[in-house]
């Protein structure tokens, strides 16, 4: 039976019209999905917020996140309170050997600090978001001021094992911590990574290096995701780029740090030397041992930068 020409555009108009509804009804639930994910993260950061205030109810103004056998800072600290991840529901676990794994508050040079002692990694299998929270939760507890530390390996000749480096710049390698809805109460859409490492920490930095006679030098940091040791070809690459060490941490939580308008520092460790600039192939034991015995001096120089500057007015 033949159908009229009226019959079939009928038919084509009804069509697009359930084609154009179902459209715009996955359009309002993919949004309100996207803003359920935003007030859910936000929401989680509070939870934490408040399993943390369980223990304690410190206010810290200085948050400080150890890298990989950095843990001496602790030592020259007045503990007050040592949480351990698991004890924080919904936190997640440092898994990586060298990470102890705790939030530790008490007083260092007389100010108010939050450590976090062992970080958590990208490669461990964890999302972004996850990656970021312990940072975002210190943040909430009062922190304005952040001092990022890594073990890292070097890709500059000039700058060998055994010397510090204070982060200058940055360069992100896997996915930011703000793809996706933006968390609207912690900071805004966009944001500007000038700067980011504040310039008169970078200086304040180096002057207490100097004046403790430890070498420290400045350069660009570039994050790459791991758990691999970069190849001998990328090290070419990021050599070329302009970036002086790597590591698997520390520039996606400047980014994070960034979002919430806190001040930033970076100091990396340099380990070793990145594959392909010696004989010596980069291997977790040795730089293990490495950043074990650089632990004493990176505390020495953080006690000495908190007892000289007030990092309170910062952020």
């Amino acid at each position: 039976m033949a159908i009229s020409t009226d019959r079939i555009i009928a038919i084509v108009a009804v069509v697009v019209a359930v084609a154009s509804l179902c459209c715009c009804i996955y359009l309002t639930q993919s949004n309100d999905s996207g803003q359920d994910e935003d007030v859910d993260e936000y929401q989680r950061i509070l939870q934490c917020t408040d399993e943390v205030r369980k223990y304690t109810d410190a206010v810290p103004e200085v948050a400080i996140v150890l890298g990989s056998g950095l843990s001496s800072t602790v030592d020259y600290m007045e503990v007050e309170t040592i949480i351990p991840y698991e004890d924080i529901d919904g936190f997640p676990i440092s898994t990586v050997q060298g990470h102890n794994g705790n939030l530790i508050f008490g007083k260092l040079s007389g100010v108010e600090v939050v450590v976090m002692q062992g970080r958590i990694h990208y490669y461990e299998g964890y999302s972004m978001n996850d990656v970021v929270l312990p940072l975002r939760v210190m943040h909430e507890l009062g922190a304005k001021t952040v001092i990022l530390t890594n073990a890292s390996g070097s890709l500059n000749f000039d700058y060998e094992p055994g010397t510090f480096m204070i982060i200058t710049d940055q360069i992100c390698m896997v996915d930011s911590p703000l793809i996706g809805q933006n968390i609207n109460q912690i900071g805004d859409r966009f944001v500007g990574m000038k700067d980011a490492y504040d310039p008169d920490l970078i200086e304040a930095i180096k002057e207490v290096a100097d004046d403790l006679e430890i070498e420290m030098v400045e350069g660009v940091y570039i994050q790459y995701s791991g758990p691999q040791y970069e190849s001998a070809a990328e090290t070419k690459m990021f050599r070329l780029w302009g970036a002086d060490a790597i590591g698997m941490s520390t520039a996606v939580e400047a980014i994070a740090a960034q979002h919430m308008g806190m001040t930033i520092a970076g100091i990396s460790c340099l380990t070793d030397m990145a594959t392909g600039m010696s004989d010596v192939s980069p291997s977790h034991e040795e730089i293990e041992r490495m950043s074990k015995q650089m632990s004493g001096q990176l505390a020495q120089i953080i006690k000495e930068l908190l007892s000289r500057y007030d990092l309170s007015a910062s952020g």
